[in-house]
């Protein structure tokens, strides 16, 4: 009888089994999303907890003598760009999609350019350039002008016109590709109900295209809030440089948190000021852009369009490069070796960033396409929060948490010392956690276009699990792998205040190469590592130009 009950036993058990592989494979997605989830929320659990220990005396000097200004300045910086940006953003992108004239097919790509440059190396351009004894005063005093006339550019319309100047192209981007599609129709459209041409665009057109000029202005918002690099050279005191100070300066960690706080409620604020500009309002992008009829620029008005749309070409992209290449030039055989030592730190943190990056992307886009359900999209939305916040918060947060787990270690095992918070961990996981969600747009979007149709008839065929991985997911989603370790590759050279903070010994970058130079004012020794990144920078933008295409 043994036998038998052996025998009857076992597939009771290989049932068991198959059960519990079955719950294993259903629920270990959902767990590794919640381990990046945990992850990602890190950091901002030590600056919430930093309210409990409030610093008084010092809280008290800094609404005596910086927090007025803090808040004015970032009110006064936000208003400036952000009305600057949509002006320019929006008027160029009519110009470009409604009407014809010489050189737009120049002007409709080489508007997107600046993106290439960031606002911290624009700001020291236009300051060397600007600044007493640079090119402006000795092309005046060639000429016998003066330079009293000028205005002063170490101010917030200077500051403002920096971040304009770099971040228009967003606004410019998004509604360009809302214009093509649906812009000119419903403008017809209006004009032949009676509407005369500023009625049919304020009150068609623009409401029309809302979800494209208010996603673009959030984003100029946001980057606006994030930057370090160009408010500190032009010495203009906003909540990123003042949680620097505080970290470094008045070596007060709790404060740096509490400052850090204050500046994330502005970019939740900008946040959330975007979902509610979109309300529930969905902007219809299918099909492809047909190429339509545009009307020819003339006149005086037409003039005047085409004249300052070629200025902020000129001013944006064109003026930059050549100074820096003129300055790179001059100083080339004075920090050649140096530069180069910096290129390889910041091209293999890049490389390491987007491939650790493209990995955690890749568990969140399989774990919400393994089985949809409101945790799971919680959890993954919130996991790319952290693009939104800047990298001071971001460096903050996270050294703060890691210092506190290193804390637990040492009592753990009895042994003093810093495992976590130094050192490049610190620092990759920065960038993954800032940058996660350019690495899951481009793996989703191609993650998307795999139907279960597709996987079903591959297996229907005879193909396995092998030969379905590699004849049919790896030659769709290359193309979002190869656009997301692109982009990522690209930020993560740029990003300075995260790296300024966390960054370990011998490894410094680029970016905070051209922090310290520009802080010296050695607008020349500064300019090669800057014309090195603008030239990686253009990668990404060629790329959306290629996507975005008229």
């Amino acid at each position: 009888m043994q036998p038998t009950e052996l025998s009857n036993s076992s597939p009771a058990k290989d049932a068991s089994d198959h059960r519990w592989r079955q719950r294993l494979n259903d629920w270990f997605p959902a767990i590794l999303l919640f381990f990046v989830f945990a992850i990602c929320v890190l950091p901002l659990l030590p600056l919430i907890g930093s309210w409990s220990n409030v610093e008084g005396d010092l809280w008290q000097h800094l609404w005596q003598t910086e927090l007025p200004e803090l808040f004015s300045n970032t009110l006064l910086l936000i208003a400036l760009v952000g009305t600057a940006s949509f002006l320019l953003g929006v008027g160029l992108a009519w110009l470009i999609v409604m009407y014809d004239f010489p050189g737009r097919s120049i002007l409709q790509w080489g508007l997107m350019l600046p993106l290439a440059i960031p606002p911290y190396i624009l700001a020291f351009v236009v300051l060397g350039f600007t600044d007493f004894g640079g090119p402006m005063q000795h092309a005046l005093s060639a000429v016998g002008l003066g330079i009293e006339w000028l205005p002063d550019m170490r101010s917030p319309l200077g500051v403002s016109l920096v971040f304009t100047l770099s971040l228009y192209p967003y606004v410019y981007l998004l509604m360009r590709s809302a214009l093509q599609r649906k812009g000119r129709s419903s403008y017809e459209s209006a004009r032949t109900l009676g509407y005369g041409k500023i009625a049919a665009f304020w009150k068609l057109v623009l409401p029309l295209t809302r979800p494209a000029w208010v996603a673009g202005l959030a984003l100029v918002l946001m980057e606006t809030l994030a930057d370090f690099g160009a408010v500190s050279i032009f010495n203009f005191n906003t909540f990123t440089t003042a949680v620097y100070k505080s970290w470094y300066g008045f070596y007060s960690h709790n404060t740096a948190a509490q400052l850090a706080c204050l500046l994330l409620l502005f970019v939740t604020l900008a946040v959330l000021a975007e979902k509610w500009g979109r309300g529930q309002g969905r902007y219809e992008q299918t099909g492809t852009a047909l190429k339509q009829y545009r009307q020819r620029l003339s006149g005086v008005w037409g003039i005047f369009a085409q004249i300052s749309a070629w200025l902020v070409f000129a001013l944006g992209f064109v003026l930059p490069v050549i100074q820096l290449v003129v300055w790179s030039v001059a100083s080339f055989e004075r920090h050649t070796e140096g530069t180069l030592s910096l290129l390889m730190n910041t091209v293999i943190l890049a490389v390491l960033a987007a491939l650790l990056t493209l990995m955690v992307a890749a568990v969140v886009v399989w774990a919400q396409r393994h089985k949809a359900s409101k945790p799971r999209a919680f959890m993954g939305e919130f996991s790319q929060l952290g693009y939104a916040m800047p990298g001071t918060v971001l460096a903050v947060g996270l050294m703060m948490a890691l210092n506190i787990i290193d804390g637990w270690i040492a009592d753990i095992f009895d042994a003093k010392g810093q495992w976590l918070a130094t050192g490049l961990f610190a620092l990759l996981l920065a960038y993954v956690i800032r940058f996660l969600r350019i690495g899951f747009g481009p793996l989703s979007s191609s993650m998307g276009q795999i139907k279960p149709s597709i996987i079903e008839t591959a297996g229907i065929l005879g193909a396995g699990k092998r030969e379905r991985l590699f004849r049919v997911y790896i030659p769709l989603l290359r193309p979002g792998v190869l656009t997301a370790l692109l982009l990522v590759f690209v930020e993560v050279m740029k990003e300075m205040p995260a790296t300024l903070i966390l960054r370990t010994f011998g490894w410094d970058t680029l970016a905070i190469r051209i922090y310290e130079l520009s802080s010296e004012g050695e607008w020349e020794l500064t300019a090669l590592p800057a014309i090195l990144l603008v030239a990686v920078g253009i990668l990404p933008v060629i790329l959306l130009i290629k996507k975005s295409e008229v």
